[in-house]
């Protein structure tokens, strides 16, 4: 991961914790029935979660208590727009925006000396079968404070009641007691520490839960999209729930999107775009094996490019130029049908969400797109870094470099 590093593509806005804010970290976890870090330093993104500590653990959720009770964590003002490296859903930064909108002058308090620990409830305690996450409607979100604040809040202001009552100014236990409550929790007096609970509405949306699930259900009809197998078998046989239930490798899922005005695909127009270009590259470097050349400059240069594409086979050839020879023959006759000329995963790979989507759709369709066919290593990046990193760590270094500039220079 050397190369992302140095172009601040690997987790570069993660916040560095150490110190005092270890011990709260701590505290979070503790307090949210977890077991605490032994580690001293580490990062955190924007819902709490720490890579560092994902590994100690081995265990990238466990801020989770089972799929359906996930948590986060707030223990500094830094983590307000920060990216979720690790998103159980698909609307968890979404979330932690209105967590901050709405309380973040209050967190900038809170968290000088506190932090504040998150429970994301959708009033499921545990799912038992696939469809279950079609309960999934509204999230309330709840904070709690670490060592109580709240309650100590309270303690101190009827101590200083009792302090200011008659001649109790004197007495030097409610000194030592008001000293020690203000040495152990600062001067809670003009502190608002109330964080009133949140809601947050779900319309379409991916959940790590049964591992992998897709639910779009703002469109013609719901349509629930499994990338587990077994648990797409396990799905189907309800026959309940009036949805539409399909495993992410069906090819007749593309065809379904397409009819319900999800996707759109113009070969005519994609072919112009940087996209068709990527996944045109993409396609080649998987059939080029002992070169004379680094592949960052057989994917650059264009003569090169040509040298090497007629080095490969023939199938593999037109399997790479699939698209442009089905545009040509489509130039000389209507017979021809885009299946028969160009790979199915390609095609698939050169789908869009439809234009009359909203942005928050779009963003949703293009992970389900890229996680359907991985092809285009940019928005591979963009909509599923998790995966962009599996698949990095097999690439060529020459490659690596290719798609590091990519990204860079969004081309």
């Amino acid at each position: 991961m050397n190369k992302l590093k140095q172009a601040n593509l690997y987790r570069s806005e993660l916040i560095s914790v150490s110190g005092k804010l270890v011990e709260r970290y701590n505290k979070c976890l503790k307090t949210l029935g977890f077991t605490e870090t032994k580690l001293t330093s580490f990062s955190i993104d924007g819902v709490g979660w720490s890579p560092e500590v994902a590994e100690e653990k081995q265990d990238t959720q466990y801020l989770n208590h089972g799929d359906a009770n996930p948590h986060g964590i707030i223990i500094s003002p830094l983590q307000k727009g920060k990216p979720v490296y690790l998103p159980f859903h698909s609307f968890d930064r979404e979330m932690m925006q209105h967590v901050f909108r709405t309380h973040g002058q209050k967190i900038n308090d809170i968290t000088r000396d506190s932090a504040i620990c998150i429970d994301f409830d959708q009033d499921i305690d545990v799912f038992y079968e696939p469809l279950d996450i079609l309960k999934y409607d509204d999230v309330s979100i709840s904070f709690r404070l670490i060592d109580n604040l709240g309650e100590k809040q309270k303690e101190q202001l009827r101590l200083i009641d009792k302090f200011n009552n008659e001649h109790n100014f004197i007495d030097e236990t409610i000194h030592k007691e008001l000293l020690d409550s203000a040495n152990t929790y600062g001067d809670l007096r003009d502190r608002d520490l109330s964080l009133h609970s949140l809601h947050y509405t779900t319309g379409s949306f991916f959940t790590r839960a049964f591992n992998g699930v897709y639910l779009l259900r703002d469109f013609i009809k719901p349509i629930v999209v499994f990338e587990d197998k077994e648990v797409y078998r396990e799905a189907i046989k309800d026959a309940i729930h009036d949805v539409l239930i399909y495993h992410i490798n069906q090819p007749e899922l593309v065809d379904k999107l397409k009819d319900h005005i999800i996707i759109e695909c113009n070969l005519e127009s994609v072919i112009k775009t940087p996209n068709y270009d990527r996944i045109k590259k993409y396609e080649l470097n998987q059939f080029l094996k002992e070169t004379r050349h680094p592949i960052r400059d057989i994917l650059t240069d264009k003569v090169l490019f040509k040298s090497y594409l007629n080095k490969i086979d023939i199938n593999a050839r037109k399997q790479v130029m699939g698209v442009e020879l089905y545009l040509e023959k489509l130039e000389r006759s209507n017979a021809f049908k885009v299946e028969d000329i160009v790979e199915q995963s390609l095609y698939f790979a050169l789908h869009q969400p439809h234009s009359s989507l909203s942005t928050e759709h779009r963003d949703l369709i293009h992970k389900l797109l890229i996680n359907i066919a991985p092809k285009d290593v940019l928005f591979l990046y963009w909509y599923d870094k998790e995966q962009f990193y599996k698949s990095y760590n097999a690439w060529n270094d020459s490659f690596k470099d290719w798609v590091i500039e990519r990204i860079s220079n969004n081309i």
